[in-house]
């Protein structure tokens, strides 16, 4: 492994994602959620962690990238001490910050599918934590703190080497699912394991000495909701109120508008670019295809080269065949001659014994008439007999010697010409191989680069699919976003129109005048017959009254449409809030003896 290596950037795509999505959670707005997943990011920027604090964000999600550490150098943990969900799932993370017990709001933890070996002892300290995913991960054993994680209602363990369960886990009495690979586990048996998590915590209780209760008697506590209350002085200090919201709410219609513009205008930029990048690549294409061409006609060029060498090496083979034939003819030819020669010399010979034969018979003619006696005659005979013979039989042996040099020269020649031929037809098959083989890469690289601008082309078309679902996203969200703010303009309004309208009826009501100095005493109950609202206030001026009073901790006040009524006369009033804080309420009867 290198001791040393380049951490790998991220793609243009990832950065854009990861700026689009830092930009869209710091606008005016904004959901309490940071998603900044699938950006291919090796570590958290500090920008993140900036971010969640400075905003407050709630929900932080960082799955499917490369990390392979949460915090980094130059950042705290502290920074995200308000965040409720924390989702790290498909990421490279070996271990957890060894204070991530700081995290107090923390209420869900996904860590599926990472490289943990082991949990932070400080995670017993996270006790609003309700949900913990450590699934598909390398653990071995559960810390002994997880017995501190007292709100927990879901833990999944599956896909790690756990065999055993600290016992801590009987004193969560709020667990109601615990998934986990039964057939692999010691403590507690398989066979409790598979029974579920009711009979593994009861195991468990009983182990430590325990009653079992089922979580459904230990319900959460509620999560926690804003709200206080103020008031405003008469009906002129809430139309002076709603005149100045209305202005506030013009001025974010009009920025609405701004942004509107602006991103119709990114929108228009991305359409010339996604145009852009559609000629680029129908002139890629067109630049494949005249290269597909031009490699096209090369191979052809090539191929009518080499059938033309090869035609010429045939016809230089055929002419050296035709040579070799003609010199064959003419060897036998000259092997014909030597043998005519031969025969001549033979019958030179028979003429040579002819002449002998005569020559003996003048002899003996000669003999007969010089009367020589028969013993000389006898011996001279045998004398020239022999002498004949001898030159006979050395003609003969020249004449054999002859014949078998000219067969041994003929059989020569035709071996020659035979390896020769054979030689010639190896030659030619290596070539017919040759060609052969150069025929079959030439088609092999053809093959191959039909494939590569098949893989450009898809490559292409995904690209572009992609370019157009962003598009289409995009559209998509500017249009969630108008539909959103009509709505609430429509209910602004809505709500507006029928708090003038209930204030203004109040005062044309011309109740009998009632003394200052008399105090009223007013109340309401909403529809679960509670006591939400209370107090007590003074006349102001002719036919005003205006008071404060207390809210009580009733859970359904704000989701009902209320009217305060007067306990002395049975008289109803309007209730008002304003929007400064604290909060603020302002109440107003008409007034009465």
């Amino acid at each position: 492994m290198p001791l040393f290596f380049r951490k790998k950037k991220p793609s243009d795509d990832a950065r854009k994602r990861l700026e689009y999505q830092m930009c869209l959670a710091k606008e005016a707005g904004a959901d309490d959620t940071l998603d900044i997943s699938k950006c291919e990011l090796s570590e958290v920027p500090y920008g993140a962690f900036a971010t969640c604090k400075v905003l407050q964000k709630k929900v932080l999600i960082i799955h499917t990238n490369n990390l392979t550490s949460l915090v980094p150098k130059s950042c705290s943990l502290l920074s995200l001490v308000t965040v409720k969900v924390l989702d790290l799932h498909d990421n490279q993370l070996a271990s957890l910050p060894a204070d991530i017990g700081q995290l107090a709001s923390l209420q869900v933890l996904n860590l599926e599918r990472n490289l943990l070996k082991c949990l932070p002892q400080s995670i017993g300290d996270l006790a609003q934590l309700q949900m913990l995913n450590v699934k598909g991960n390398k653990l071995k054993d559960l810390p002994a703190t997880v017995s501190g994680m007292r709100s927990l209602r879901a833990l999944d363990v599956s896909g790690n080497v756990v065999v055993e369960l600290p016992r801590g886990l009987a004193h969560i009495r709020t667990l109601e699912t615990l998934t986990l690979d039964a057939s692999s586990m010691i403590y507690p048996s398989p066979d409790i394991c598979s029974a579920g998590t009711e009979s593994i915590q009861q195991f468990l209780c009983k182990e430590c000495g325990i009653a079992y209760y089922p979580p459904a008697q230990y319900p959460l506590p509620a999560l926690e909701s804003d709200g206080g209350g103020t008031s405003v002085d008469g009906v002129d200090r809430a139309v002076h109120k709603y005149l100045e919201e209305e202005g506030e709410w013009q001025h974010k219609f009009l920025d609405y508008e701004k942004r509107k513009e602006q991103k119709m205008q990114e929108k228009l930029e991305f359409e010339r670019r996604l145009h852009k990048g559609q000629r680029e690549q129908a002139l890629l294409v067109q630049q494949l295809n005249s290269q597909k061409d031009d490699i096209l006609q090369t191979v052809r060029e090539d191929q009518m080269k080499l059938e033309e060498g090869l035609t010429k090496h045939q016809r230089y083979l055929e002419e050296e065949r035709l040579k070799l034939l003609q010199q064959l003819k003419q060897a036998e030819q000259g092997i014909a001659g030597r043998i005519q020669k031969l025969l001549e010399d033979n019958q030179r010979q028979k003429q040579s014994s002819d002449m002998l034969k005569s020559l003996e018979n003048e002899r003996i003619r000669m003999e007969q008439l010089m009367a020589i006696t028969q013993e000389e005659t006898e011996q001279l005979r045998r004398k020239e007999v022999a002498a004949a013979m001898q030159q006979m039989l050395a003609e003969s042996y020249k004449n054999k010697l002859i014949q078998m040099t000219n067969e041994s020269r003929r059989q020569d020649l035709v071996n020659q010409a035979c390896s020769s031929l054979a030689e010639m037809d190896q030659k030619f098959q290596q070539i017919l191989a040759w060609q052969q083989l150069d025929q079959n890469k030439a088609v092999s690289q053809i093959l191959q680069q039909i494939e590569m601008q098949k893989a450009a082309f898809e490559a292409l078309q995904v690209k572009k699919d992609l370019m157009h679902r962003q598009i289409r996203n995009q559209i998509k969200l500017i249009e969630t976003e108008l539909l959103q703010l009509t709505q609430l303009e429509l209910k602004r309004q809505e709500l507006d129109t029928e708090t003038l309208q209930m204030v203004f009826c109040s005062v044309r009501r011309g109740l009998p005048p009632r003394t200052p100095q008399t105090p009223l005493l007013w109340e309401h109950r909403c529809c679960c017959s509670s006591l939400c609202i209370s107090g007590q206030g003074q006349s102001r001026g002719r036919s005003r009254f205006a008071g404060r009073g207390r809210i009580w901790g009733c859970s359904c006040w704000l989701s009902q449409e209320h009217r305060l009524l007067c306990i002395a006369c049975s008289h109803t009033a309007v209730l008002c809030f304003g929007f400064k804080h604290p909060p603020v309420m302002a109440v107003s009867f008409p007034l009465h003896s």
